[in-house]
């Protein structure tokens, strides 16, 4: 029998590093490697020392092969997912020179509201990029930073998303992919490349930039000696180019260029997120147009407040997260960090509807609700922007695909079924970031197209399949009805 063989899938997200250890011929998923991040900041502010990534992902690679029992020598490949939108500026040596901007850093708020005027409006932004420019885009960060904090602006030598950041850190290469570039609004869509008018309306020199390989399955270099040696890996194993955490999603899945929207994805983890795989290219202000890790395009919507929101919630009661019932009349928009769909990037959390007979675990519940009220009216805008109607029965009763750390949650799965009317699908394959940079790392060691990597690995899965319930269309009118009426100045903006 030939000795095994498995790559290493790293999800550096916000809050922490995962780095799995995945067979690379069954995709069984062997050990994985964990490591926290630090995230500081108030207000609006979220900034993280990129260096802070590099020994996470350093710990979750050991860790993990360490849990896996094997040696190093097993290892083949290697590609990072991380967070997108994040702001990394480098010195000539490849330092950080200032602590990274978050993409859930609302202060570049005017800045984006400036360069969507300046360039005529979100329109003109779309066609190019096919995203408009909200707080939490690189573009705004950008911005805010060269208005900001001009000296380090000045002295960059280098800009980069986290993911490039780290991707560099083990290959010696720059690179970014098309996935991760696209939620920059620097880099078109439709011409699949740096877009040379918006890098001028920025004052960006194209030169900082890392190139964009062809996909995020593309072998941009081997594990130099000192990253091999921080990680305890052999020196010259593949690197890809890697790509950003939702593409990633979607390559774990093993979504492609599937019919628009037949296998939409809602993601439940610090942020709340719906996408879907497609062949035509969209364009479409109500959405983020993204490119997709393997060449196709992955239209996204998002909001900046889900899971943080509801366990924020349970802690300032004093429950247990799964200690909650359906809010009852009390409606509790969880807008802690304001919010990026709808763009209320100044808002703060909104309650109301309270009775004398109102309990915590109402109130609890009412989070609940508010915050998947939010992602799956996202959903819904995203439905609406690619030409489909939400209200169509056909529409209204394809079924959900549920990740991310919420889709392991009681209450989390019951109140998407609930508010939604859908069927849910959650898969049996965990880890579906890092599940999907592995495919992309097995890809870029020989190992073919990353996302029938993935299929083929999941063909043992067994999802679990929820049937649908009937909608709890009350609760989602009175949710809807307040948000509605909720102005950006009522909500503390």
């Amino acid at each position: 029998m030939p000795p095994r063989t498995v790559v290493i899938g790293v999800d550096s997200s916000t809050q922490s590093t995962k780095a799995a250890v995945i067979d690379t011929v069954t995709g069984e998923l062997l050990a994985v490697g964990r490591a926290p991040h630090v995230v500081t900041g108030e207000g609006g502010a979220r900034e993280s020392d990129p260096e802070v990534w590099w020994r996470a992902l350093c710990d979750a690679v050991a860790g993990g092969l360490k849990e896996s029992g094997l040696s190093a020598s097993s290892v083949t490949g290697i590609a990072v997912a991380g967070q997108q939108h994040g702001l990394v500026v480098l010195d000539r040596s490849g330092r950080p020179l200032r602590p990274a901007l978050l993409w859930n850093d609302t202060r570049s708020a005017p800045q984006a509201a400036a360069l969507t005027a300046e360039l005529g409006g979100p329109d003109a932004w779309t066609a190019r990029t096919g995203t408009v420019p909200v707080a939490s885009m690189t573009a705004s960060k950008w911005q805010w930073l060269r208005e900001n904090d001009p000296s380090n602006a000045e002295a960059a030598a280098a800009v980069r998303l986290p993911h490039d950041f780290l991707t560099e850190r083990l290959a010696g290469t720059a690179a970014t992919d098309p996935g991760d570039a696209s939620g920059t609004c620097w880099y078109s869509t439709g011409t699949h490349a740096y877009d040379p008018e918006l890098l001028g309306l920025l004052g960006l020199d194209e030169a900082l930039l890392p190139p964009v390989a062809a996909t995020g399955a593309v072998r941009i270099g081997s594990l130099t000696a000192s990253a091999a040696g921080a990680l305890g890996l052999p020196e010259g194993i593949a690197v890809a180019a890697g790509t950003g955490d939702n593409m990633s999603a979607a390559v774990g899945l093993g979504l492609g260029g599937a019919g628009l929207l037949d296998h939409p994805v809602l993601s439940l983890g610090t942020s709340g997120t719906v996408f879907a795989a497609s062949l035509a290219r969209p364009a479409s202000t109500a959405l983020s147009g993204f490119a997709a890790a393997d060449g196709t395009y992955l239209p996204l919507a998002c909001t900046l407040n889900c899971t943080l929101a509801v366990d924020k919630v349970a802690t300032l009661l004093g429950l247990h997260r799964d200690d909650a019932v359906p809010g009852g009349e009390a409606v509790l928009l969880p807008f802690l960090d304001g919010e990026r769909t709808p763009d209320l990037p100044t808002s703060a959390g909104l309650l109301t509807g309270l009775r004398h007979d109102t309990t915590p675990q109402q109130l609890l519940g009412a989070a609940y609700e508010g915050a998947a009220f939010t992602v799956l009216r996202a959903l819904d805008e995203l439905s609406s922007a690619c030409g489909l109607d939400p209200a169509d029965p056909e529409v209204a009763a394809r079924p959900l695909r549920l990740i991310g750390g919420g889709a392991q949650g009681r209450t989390w799965v019951e109140t998407v079924r609930r508010l939604s009317g859908r069927p849910l699908i959650v898969p049996g394959s965990g880890e579906l970031v890092a599940r999907g940079a592995a495919a992309l790392a097995a890809s870029a060691a020989g190992g073919g197209d990353p996302v029938a990597v993935a299929t083929r690995w999941n063909a043992a899965a067994e999802d679990a399949e929820l049937p649908a319930v009937e909608r709890d269309t009350e609760a989602w009118d009175r949710i809807g009805s307040v948000l509605d009426r909720a102005s950006v100045p009522l909500l503390g903006g």
